[in-house]
């Protein structure tokens, strides 16, 4: 309980920071006629429903298992993830599109203010704040979901601050640096989304995390009376790991000791990577084991 109140909270908070951020840069954005404040209005929109949706797959990916959902509800954090990635290409579209036609057509004079200014930094100071908050948890519950807001927030604080720069460039009289730091926005954004969406996707293809196996591997290696191991599968599912392996023992051993032999794997690689599904299957060591 205390594990899914914790993730709601942060998840919870990052909602209601969006919801404060798009009024602000919206009206803010109106107000000036700069793409660059306006654009990161849209993208913060977005952050908010990505933060809303975040939400509900933290709530739903700690429910256990039922019969319909036999290994859990952990993948709706990847699901989660992959609709954020998503939502963040489609912000691309629109400011990509507005920036151009307003460069093609010369109509880049914006008002620059002590407001747009303001706003950017506003902005800049909580998303620090939120990305900060939501790694720490996401780390402490090994949450897919809240990770990929981690990181997602992590990059509007550098997207906010090409409209900072663009608007320090439009106070000098360089309107057009506006747009240009718009379109650097969305550059920014694609490239991030592009990692979202590959992580979530391979989540969901059910690929291996980068070096578990090998880790695994060494520790099942190292373990006293395994004399050697087969067929170890790897897979995330949200913020748990599932692991299957096959392992070899003296056919001698009693079942307790047999048993005892699997329990320390499963301490030992629970102890490394948290919460995890373990599956040993112990075969005796009866000569040479084809694969």
């Amino acid at each position: 309980m205390k594990r899914k109140n914790g993730k709601t909270r942060a998840a919870a908070l990052s909602v209601l920071a969006a919801a404060g951020l798009v009024a602000m840069k919206l009206a803010v954005g109106l107000a000036t006629g700069s793409l660059g404040i306006l654009s990161e209005a849209l993208h913060s929109l977005l952050d908010f429903a990505a933060a809303a949706i975040t939400l509900s797959a933290v709530k739903m990916s700690d429910k256990p298992a039922d019969k319909e959902h036999n290994f859990g509800h952990g993948k709706i954090e990847n699901f989660s993830a992959l609709i954020e990635a998503l939502l963040l290409f489609a912000t691309c579209a629109w400011i990509v599109w507005e920036a151009a036609r307003r460069l093609y057509l010369g109509n880049t004079e914006i008002e620059v203010g002590f407001w747009s200014f303001a706003v950017v930094s506003i902005s800049i100071l909580v998303d620090i704040g939120r990305s900060r908050s939501l790694m720490k948890a996401a780390r402490k519950y090994k949450s897919q979901a809240l990770e990929a807001d981690a990181l997602h927030f992590s990059t509007d604080i550098l997207s906010s601050c090409v409209v900072l720069f663009g608007l320090i460039c439009a106070s000098m009289g360089f309107d057009s640096a506006d747009s240009i730091a718009a379109i650097g926005v969305a550059i920014i954004v694609v490239i991030v989304s592009f990692r979202l969406s590959k992580r979530a996707v391979d989540s969901l293809l059910d690929k291996a995390p980068e070096g578990m196996r090998e880790k695994i591997s060494d520790i099942i290696r190292s373990t006293d009376g395994v004399i050697k191991s087969h067929d170890l599968r790897v897979r995330s599912n949200g913020g748990s790991n599932e692991i299957d392996v096959n392992i070899h023992v003296d056919p001698s051993l009693s079942i307790l000791e047999a048993h005892e032999i699997s329990d320390r794997i499963e301490r030992a690689v629970r102890s490394k990577f948290g919460r995890s599904t373990i599956n040993v299957h112990i075969e005796p060591e009866c000569g040479s084991h084809e694969h």
